[in-house]
């Protein structure tokens, strides 16, 4: 019997929440962390264990054989012994961090073989050290992302964690990784495009991965002094869903690093920028502040100046599906000043 990879009440955390759970109980529990593409899972894994001093062994689920875990048979005396590999089971019987990365890709004979790796820690005979933990990872089947579906005694052998990229948790990761300033800001204002779905066509889409490598491209070829404008839209519309990569090259050329917070604008309007672009840039960060309750220190007086300083397509679309939200903020005399102006009142 097989288990699906996801399902609707599934509940997610970030990879700060879920490396704190791993941190924890991974001595005694074997998990498995889902995910789309690009989230982070395999260096949260690495961190995880790095950060408590174990080294961490992995084997890539998609290039490797039932034997590769169960290990070989020889001939002890009378008897066969199978023997495990030297990665899954050292000489020296030091805890260590196994990570079975692409777990949901292995095929069903291979899942097999790990059933006591996940349950007992055992190969075999031979137990793992004490102490040693076990986590697997994967992308969901939702996910297009060639996974198979895993059977449903594997999967009541793990306990699995759904996350979720969180822009809050990147940025700050980022920042401390030496991503580019341009990139950070871009997703500062605009968190959305830091994980979009995964395309129905095998085309480039934004995720954390991905702005994270194409921040490294542009390092090196600014370093090689080949960073053009046509350069940065071809490593862009290489790397990223194709509306971001539009609006981040074009913010780029208009320097985005001097855009300022949100809150900025709402305080003083008259310093949006002029750029269409930049323009729209803006009020759509205002717009997902608003959605995400983060302006929730804005004055009522700064809301209601900010929102009647605006023409009247750009309040709507504000506005739009978030008429609660902007109510809550104080925004109620701009709101109903607009609805006298466009019926006509």
């Amino acid at each position: 019997m097989n288990a699906p990879l996801a399902g609707p009440l599934e509940e997610t955390l970030t990879l700060r929440q879920a490396k704190k759970l791993v941190q924890c109980m991974a001595h005694e529990q074997s998990f498995l962390v889902l995910s789309p593409p690009g989230v982070g899972k395999s260096e949260m894994v690495y961190e995880a264990a790095r950060e408590m001093n174990l080294p961490c062994r992995s084997l890539l689920g998609t290039q490797i054989a039932p034997e590769d875990v169960s290990g070989v048979p020889r001939i002890v005396g009378e008897r066969s012994v199978f023997c495990p590999p030297r990665l899954l089971l050292p000489e020296r019987p030091e805890a260590f961090c196994l990570f079975l990365d692409e777990l949901p890709a292995c095929a069903p004979d291979v899942q097999k073989a790990f059933y006591s790796l996940l349950l007992e820690r055992r190969l075999g005979e031979h137990a793992l050290p004490r102490g040693t933990w076990v986590v697997a990872a994967g992308n969901r089947a939702q996910d297009r992302a060639l996974v198979r579906s895993l059977s449903s005694a594997l999967v009541n052998r793990v306990t699995i964690l759904h996350v979720r990229a969180d822009a809050d948790e990147w940025l700050d990761w980022a920042r401390r990784h030496g991503v580019r300033p341009e990139i950070t800001s871009f997703i500062a204002h605009l968190p959305d495009a830091l994980m979009r779905p995964v395309p129905a066509e095998p085309v480039p889409f934004s995720t954390p991965r991905a702005w994270a490598l194409l921040s490294r491209a542009l390092d090196l070829a600014e370093g090689s002094g080949i960073l053009t404008r046509e350069t940065r839209r071809a490593l862009a519309f290489g790397r990223l869903s194709a509306e971001d990569a539009a609006v981040f090259c074009a913010l780029a050329e208009e320097s985005i690093a001097a855009i300022g917070p949100p809150a900025r604008y709402i305080e003083r309007p008259a310093e949006l920028p002029q750029g269409d672009v930049a323009r729209w840039f803006v009020l759509n960060s205002i717009r997902q502040q608003v959605r995400d309750g983060k302006l929730d220190g804005v004055r009522p007086a700064a809301i209601n100046r900010f929102l009647r300083s605006l023409p009247p397509e750009a309040q709507l679309t504000l506005l739009t599906d978030l008429v609660e939200q902007w109510g809550a903020l104080g925004a109620d005399r701009a709101m109903f000043d607009l609805l006298k102006r466009v019926a006509g009142l």
